[in-house]
């Protein structure tokens, strides 16, 4: 006897429907004229990347930080209107923003 045999023995009543598509909706992130800054700095030891420079919403840059950490599966935050991501990833952030549609600079190093 598998799962679905058991559940129509529970719910004799419940009529399975078809699961919805979830259609995934496109971020509709602002884009500026200028360029977003991409630099590296050390703090306590550490390495970081800071990215800065975006004039939109904050909740639109507090999204693009929160794909980015889950894109490279690290941690950070956003303070200050910088996105603060633990280690050294400009190479690959600026990759990113850029399949976004974003002008990237890179400051330092």
């Amino acid at each position: 006897m598998d799962l679905q045999d058991q559940l129509k023995n529970l719910f004799p009543d419940h009529t399975p429907s078809e699961p919805e598509i979830q259609e995934e909706t496109e971020n509709t992130l602002w884009m500026q004229d200028d360029p977003l800054i991409c630099k590296y700095e050390k703090r306590k030891g550490k390495p970081i990347t800071i990215i800065e420079g975006y004039t939109g919403a904050d909740s639109d840059f507090k999204l693009l930080a929160k794909e980015i950490k889950k894109l490279l599966s690290v941690g950070g935050s956003f303070k200050n209107e910088q996105i603060i991501i633990q280690g050294d990833y400009r190479d690959k952030i600026m990759t990113f923003l850029k399949d976004k549609g974003f002008k990237v600079k890179r400051v330092g190093g």
